[in-house]
């Protein structure tokens, strides 16, 4: 189990329940996750902690879990994330058998991509397959081709370290929504506060079928504008991307992320961007 060992109490006296809400760690190994952030953006969450946490790219989820808000809207694009956080919410547990071997991998990622073919997207053992596929794959990536079939190679780990059993993720989970759909679509509402964080400015923007690209970027700067909400923007400080934040009105500070994750392994400390509006 993935326990941090912190424990929080919900007390509901008109029913007489008492239920313990473990604090967990992300079930996905992410890439780009931003968990490492968790310190700089817990003071900044802290006066808006009653409001309702929205992530419109929730990734590896590693920050709602960190802030632990008691109410959340995390959505994002990829459909194959929002089917395993969905089963995640209702209990999932893994029965296949989970290798970390080359031919295993293979067979997997060609079993996974015929549910894909099949428009059978949003079973069980879709959700199954892809924890499996995210814990292998190199790197932890999440790529997909145009036709939405996963494509990451082998990862070849010495040892992988798999869950069965994501059953102690319901009680937190099923505090949050959990929906699938573009950024531009998210119904925001008088308490919001606003955690984005979208896929980085680099050469590669092929995180699931639908591209992420520059024009996404500036689409999505706009788009935050249109709300009074409190947010906290991160993204890779290219030249670009500061310029862009700054011109909308956010304050920034850069700081050294712990490494970058690239397809070529490189592990080149990237500088990263946190930009704050209606703080």
């Amino acid at each position: 189990m993935s326990y941090t060992g912190n424990v929080t109490e919900s007390l509901f006296p008109e029913y007489g329940l008492k239920i313990e809400s473990f604090e967990v760690s992300p079930a996905l190994k992410w890439a780009g996750g931003k968990r490492w952030l968790l310190p700089q953006l817990k003071p900044i969450w802290q006066p808006f902690a009653d409001r309702r946490l929205v992530e419109p790219f929730v990734g590896g989820m590693g920050i709602a879990l960190g802030l632990n808000p008691a109410s959340a809207l995390l959505s994002d694009i990829n459909e194959h994330l929002i089917n395993f956080y969905q089963w995640l919410k209702a209990g999932l547990f893994i029965e296949a058998d989970m290798l970390n071997e080359e031919a295993a991998f293979y067979a997997a990622r060609a079993r996974f991509n015929e549910l894909v073919r099949a428009g059978q997207l949003n079973s069980k053992e879709a959700a199954g397959l892809f924890y499996y596929l995210n814990r292998t794959c190199f790197n932890g990536l999440c790529r997909f081709n145009s036709k939405n079939e996963f494509n990451v190679p082998f990862g070849r780990y010495k040892k992988i370290n798999y869950t069965r059993d994501f059953t102690h993720y319901t009680n937190t989970l099923r505090r949050w929504d959990i929906q699938r759909h573009s950024f531009e679509t998210t119904a925001l509402g008088e308490q919001d506060f606003l955690y984005i964080d979208p896929p980085y400015d680099t050469p590669f923007t092929q995180y699931s079928k639908e591209d992420f690209a520059w024009a996404d970027q500036e689409k999505l700067a706009r788009w935050l504008c249109q709300t009074d909400a409190p947010m906290v923007v991160t993204n890779q400080a290219t030249p670009r991307v500061l310029e862009l934040y700054a011109d909308l009105g956010f304050t920034i500070k850069t700081l050294l992320a712990p490494r970058r994750i690239a397809s070529s392994g490189d592990r080149t400390p990237a500088l990263e961007m946190l930009a704050t509006k209606n703080i």
